[in-house]
C-alpha cells in the first residue's frame, strides 16, 4: 500500500497562509445559518428527502451538553453541573425530541453511522447510555454493519466501563487527551495521568473496538517542545488508530472558561509553532498518514483507505468514510444536514427544554442551500478531501462550464500556485506537498461569503 503525500512545514508559508479560516466541516458555515430557517423549513426539507428516489442513509449524532467541571480552553457548547439528575432530565427530553423527529423519515431509511459528542457523552451513566441507545433503536433502524462511535473523557470511565460500552454495541472511540503534562493539565483544569489513559486505551483495543482516535492539543499554557514531545511519544507508545492534533485558539473575549488561564502562561508564537513542526515529524516518522488538516491515522484504518480511494468525505464530525448520507442530530445546538438544508437547535439546554415541553421542534435557524451554494460546497469538499480539483468533471457533475462560471477563482489562484501551495494543471489542479497544511486556505478562494481578499474577519480560527 502507497504512502500518502507527507506534508511540508514551511515558517513562511505559515506566516502568508496560516491565518484564520473555516473548517469547512459545512459549506455555507455556521454562520451563515439566519432564523427565518425554523421548524417549518426543517420539516419541508426532511419530506422532501423521502420523495427522492433512492432517499439516503442515515448518521446520527447526539449532543450530551453535560460536564462535571470546566476545561478552560473548551469552546464547546456545555454545561457545567454535578447534579445527580440532570442526565435523567436530558433522556426524557431526547425522548421528546425523537418522538417529534423520528416519525417523519421513512423507517426503510438505515441507520449507517452514529456519533455522540457534547460535552462529555461519559457524563451519563453507563445504564443512562444503555437507555439513549435503546430510545434511538427504537425509533430509527440500524444497518448491522453501523459505525458507533462516542467521545470519553478518561478520567469518567474505566476499563469495566469499557467492556460495557462495547456491549452495548460501540465500535468507535475517540479519547480527549489534550496532554499529559501534569503542569499544563493543571492549567486548564482537566487531571488525568499517563496510566489512566493507557488502561482505557488498552481496554477498548482488548474488547474489540475497531477504530480508537486520541484528541491531542497544541498551543495550551505551560506547553513546551520537550513537554509535548513526551506526550506525543506516549500516545504513539499506545498505538492508537487515529490522532487527531488540534490547534487551540485563545479567545477568551468569546469563551468565558478560557478567562481562567493566565495569559503569561501561553506559548509564544514560535514555541507553539515548533511544537507543532517536531510533532508533525514524528507522527509521521512513526507511520502515521496525514490525512488533511489535524487528522493523522494508521495506513491501515479504514480513513485512510477512505483517502485513497477517494471516497473520504467532510461533515461536522470532521473526515469521514461515510457519504451520502443524511446527518439528523439532537440535542441542544446539534446541526442537522438533511439533503441541502441544515438545521441548528436551539444552543441553550433550557431553550431546546422549553421547546420540547411545548412540543415543538427546537430548530433556532438554519439555511437552505441555493444551486450556487451547492456547486460550491461540492468543489470545497473535492479540495479539502482529494487535494485536487478537475474542473471539467465539477462541470459535468453540475451542467455548467466551470472555466466561464469560476473564471475570477482560477484568476485567484495564481498566487497560490506561485508559491508552490498547488500545481495548475491543463483543466485544474493538485495540491502540493507544500500545500498539504493550507487546505482550507487554498478552498477559501471558492468561498463566496468571504471578504474578496479572503479575510475571515475574526470569525474562524487559524489554519496553523
Amino acid at each position: 500500500m502507497s504512502e500518502l503525500m507527507r506534508p511540508v512545514f514551511d515558517a513562511d508559508l505559515i506566516e502568508k497562509y496560516g491565518g484564520e479560516g473555516p473548517r469547512y466541516t459545512s459549506y455555507p458555515t455556521a454562520v451563515q445559518f439566519s432564523e427565518d430557517f425554523g421548524p417549518a423549513e426543517y420539516e419541508a426539507a426532511i419530506a422532501e428527502s423521502n420523495r427522492l428516489p433512492m432517499p439516503a442513509g442515515l448518521s446520527l449524532y447526539v449532543h450530551v451538553p453535560f460536564c462535571a467541571s470546566p476545561c478552560f480552553y473548551c469552546a464547546c457548547n456545555r454545561v457545567i453541573t454535578r447534579s445527580t439528575t440532570a442526565g435523567q432530565e436530558f433522556l426524557v427530553n431526547l425522548e421528546k425530541e425523537l418522538r417529534l423527529v423520528a416519525p417523519r423519515f421513512d423507517r426503510d431509511r438505515p441507520v449507517r453511522q452514529l456519533h455522540l459528542g457534547g460535552g462529555t457523552p461519559t457524563f451519563l451513566s453507563t445504564e443512562q447510555i444503555r437507555q439513549l441507545m435503546a430510545l434511538l433503536r427504537t425509533h430509527f433502524r440500524f444497518a448491522p454493519d453501523a459505525e458507533l462511535g462516542l467521545e470519553i473523557d478518561p478520567r469518567t470511565v474505566d476499563p469495566a466501563g469499557i467492556r460495557e460500552l462495547r456491549k452495548i454495541g460501540f465500535n468507535r472511540l475517540s479519547i480527549g487527551v489534550q496532554d499529559l503534562d501534569p503542569e499544563v493539565q493543571k492549567a486548564v483544569n482537566r487531571v488525568h495521568d499517563t496510566a489512566m489513559v493507557a488502561s482505557v486505551l488498552g481496554a477498548a483495543r482488548g474488547v474489540g473496538f475497531e477504530s480508537i482516535s486520541v484528541d491531542l492539543i497544541y498551543g495550551l499554557p505551560l506547553q513546551t517542545t520537550t513537554g509535548f514531545s513526551r506526550t506525543v511519544e506516549s500516545i504513539i507508545h499506545m498505538n492508537p488508530d487515529r490522532i487527531s492534533l488540534f490547534n487551540y485558539a485563545h479567545l477568551p473575549h468569546l469563551f468565558k472558561a478560557q478567562r481562567q488561564i493566565q495569559d503569561d502562561q501561553m506559548p509564544s508564537p514560535a514555541t507553539k509553532l515548533a511544537i507543532f513542526r517536531n510533532t508533525l515529524a514524528r507522527l509521521l516518522d512513526a507511520g502515521y498518514e496525514f490525512i488533511g488538516m489535524d487528522h493523522f491515522a494508521r495506513p491501515d484504518d479504514s480513513l485512510v483507505k477512505a483517502k485513497r480511494d477517494g471516497s473520504m468525505v467532510r461533515n461536522f464530525q470532521g473526515y469521514s468514510t461515510h457519504g451520502g448520507l443524511d446527518l439528523v442530530s439532537f440535542g441542544p445546538s446539534a446541526i442537522s444536514q438533511v439533503g441541502d438544508s441544515f438545521a441548528q437547535n436551539h444552543r441553550k439546554l433550557e431553550d431546546w427544554t422549553v421547546s420540547l415541553i411545548e412540543d415543538r421542534l427546537p430548530t433556532a435557524r438554519g439555511l437552505t442551500r441555493s444551486s450556487d451554494d451547492h456547486i460550491r460546497a461540492d468543489i470545497i469538499e473535492r479540495i479539502m478531501c482529494n487535494g485536487a480539483l478537475d474542473f471539467p468533471a465539477v462541470g459535468r457533475a453540475h451542467g455548467l462550464d466551470f472555466e466561464q462560471c469560476f473564471a475570477a477563482e482560477i484568476q485567484r489562484l495564481q498566487p497560490l500556485a506561485d508559491d508552490r501551495l498547488i500545481e495548475l494543471q491543463e483543466h485544474g489542479f493538485k495540491v502540493t506537498e507544500n500545500g498539504l497544511l493550507f487546505l482550507r486556505a487554498i478552498a477559501k478562494t471558492f468561498d463566496a461569503y468571504l471578504a474578496p481578499a479572503g479575510q475571515s474577519q475574526g470569525r474562524f480560527s487559524r489554519i496553523v
